[in-house]
């Protein structure tokens, strides 16, 4: 028996794609809405249509108990309101139907002088970035106030995943594993938040299975996994048989870049969340999840890495 429908808005993207995953495995009927059916997921529905357009949006989540909103621009194409105005369709076709939606939240909202992250700590982003997403929470804040609907936002680190592209690991961290050489982002001794994505899928389905207790504006903070940039490079190199050089992430490089690619122009801004121990901590989230919750570290990283190994960095 179902324990209720799911509609994954954005079923192509990472956090999409892990979640429909982890809902469909908890015993939910889940539904995935994208321009195409990239990924195909054994017994998950796919409904075709453009995030852009209200109706598709409506019709997309017709009947659904969860909306998980996986929706997300390109990096370069966040400004002049397009974040918030995205958002916004997706707020106007949940109307007022006491569903719950949930969405995934990112470190961008504090600064760098924050260290311990908690969901009670005040948000004071240090860019456009973070006062976007600032922003954007502020507006489910406001519809779960009007009583239009539950929001659940889970705020995670940056991802990682066997087959993850356009990520940190596949863009920058392994891209030269292929010549025995990985980098590192920042300073060895610095802690930096990371989410298992198959992890945080089950978060999003452990909490959505929950729904029914919880408040009707909700922030968690998924732990994942903190470690230093150093603890990383040794995780990486134990997971793979032949010897690997370490060398700093040469930005400079990607400084040189972003004069002419708006994306990594982009990139380079957030460099402080690499070079600041911005750690997320929630024991209420902990305790939801329940005990033994999640990979251990030194297994998520060695997953991650041998699909690399063997050429493949494609799902």
């Amino acid at each position: 028996m179902s324990k209720g429908k799911v509609t994954i808005l954005g079923i192509n993207g990472h956090i999409g794609h892990h979640a429909a995953r982890a809902f469909h495995e908890a015993g939910f009927a889940v539904s995935g809405f994208g321009r195409s059916n990239r990924y195909p997921i054994a017994g998950v529905d796919f409904i075709k249509g453009d995030a852009a357009s209200l109706d598709d949006l409506k019709g997309a989540i017709e009947g659904a108990d969860i909306v998980v909103n996986a929706l997300n621009l390109p990096y370069d194409k966040w400004d002049k309101g397009r974040a918030e105005a995205q958002l916004a369709t997706v707020i106007a076709a949940m109307g007022a139907s006491g569903r719950t939606l949930m969405f995934p939240g990112n470190i961008y909202n504090y600064a760098a002088t924050d260290r311990r992250i908690t969901p009670a700590t005040p948000q004071h982003p240090q860019t456009p970035r973070g006062a976007i997403r600032v922003r954007q929470e502020e507006m489910l804040a406001a519809a779960a106030r009007a009583g239009k609907f539950r929001t659940i936002i889970i705020r995670a680190g940056d991802f990682y995943a066997p087959h993850n592209v356009g990520d940190w690991f596949d863009q920058a961290i392994l891209m030269e594993i292929g010549k025995g050489k990985i980098y590192r982002m920042a300073d060895e001794q610095v802690g930096h938040a990371w989410a298992y994505l198959p992890d945080l899928g089950r978060a999003f389905a452990r909490l959505g299975e929950q729904r029914d207790a919880l408040g009707a504006f909700e922030t968690f903070h998924f732990a994942g996994h903190y470690a230093t940039h150093g603890a990383l490079m040794a995780a990486i190199r134990q997971a793979v048989p032949t010897p690997l050089k370490v060398a700093p992430l040469p930005w400079i490089v990607l400084h040189a870049m972003g004069l002419a690619n708006g994306v990594m122009r982009e990139v380079v801004k957030m460099r402080y969340l690499w070079n600041n121990p911005m750690e997320l901590v929630d024991p209420r989230l902990e305790a939801l999840l329940g005990p033994d919750f999640g990979t251990t570290f030194e297994l998520a990283v060695a997953e991650t890495v041998q699909p690399f190994l063997a050429g493949r960095k494609v799902a």
